[in-house]
């Protein structure tokens, strides 16, 4: 990789996703070419980094995420992952990462048992994954979230150890929207290539149309650095 024109991005589809064309534009945003991904093929066509996008995949049925993770496409997912590829798991996406076990703990119903929709400040917290280095630790980000199976479980031992190596990715701030224990929103493996949130990035990718930034500001781009921090780590390496 030479070059941010040349990175591809494979976004992936499945029946009841909902938010992989705004994943897309979002990519083309950052520089790199959108690759669609089909859920029930079994090549990643050559693809630099995945993300695996919001929605409701196949219903939610059994448990949100369940039964993605036994599609033909994810089957490339996980082998690429464990290979080091890049790969962002996004609110249906992060559910459908911890049910591949490529990122620990569970979603469950949110503590209120409604759908939230709101714009959400983020703290950051590690800034050396592949989707997370053109940030400041620190900084605080403001992109949307809407989820009903948002809240983030697991055993203490996984949450220690999660705090202990410094694997939480994000955090709520001002507000836990869905009981998240420890105010968790995103955290990645321990080789921090594969990142999972539950909040929605590619819906703050462009000026004037996003969110309201926490310095007051309509920028509406907080989200737009996921993709260029992919870009940023496939150019590196």
């Amino acid at each position: 990789m030479t070059a941010a024109a040349g990175a591809r991005i494979g976004v992936i589809t499945f029946p009841g996703t909902l938010d992989d064309r705004d994943a897309a534009r979002a990519v083309r945003l950052a520089g790199a070419e959108a690759v669609s991904l089909w859920h029930g093929d079994d090549d990643l066509h050559s693809v630099d980094a995945v993300v695996v996008p919001g929605g409701f995949s196949y219903g939610d049925y059994l448990r949100a995420g369940a039964i993605s993770r036994f599609a033909p496409v994810m089957r490339a997912v996980i082998d690429a992952a464990q290979g080091g590829m890049p790969v962002l798991g996004i609110c249906n996406g992060f559910q459908i990462l911890t049910e591949s076990h490529l990122l620990p703990g569970s979603m469950i119903k949110n503590d209120h048992l409604h759908f939230v929709c709101r714009e959400q400040q983020l703290l950051v917290e590690n800034t050396s994954t592949a989707w997370t280095n053109e940030y400041a630790k620190g900084e605080i980000i403001t992109v949307p979230l809407k989820n009903q199976d948002g809240q983030f479980v697991a055993d203490q031992r996984t949450l220690d150890e999660l705090e202990d190596t410094g694997r939480i990715v994000f955090r709520y701030e001002g507000v836990n929207p869905n009981g998240s224990r420890h105010n968790i929103a995103g955290i990645t493996n321990e080789r921090g290539n594969v990142v999972g949130l539950m909040p929605h990035p590619e819906h703050a990718v462009e000026a004037g149309f996003g969110p309201t930034a926490a310095d007051g500001s309509r920028t509406g781009t907080d989200g737009l650095r996921f993709f260029t921090s992919a870009i940023a780590s496939l150019v590196a390496s």
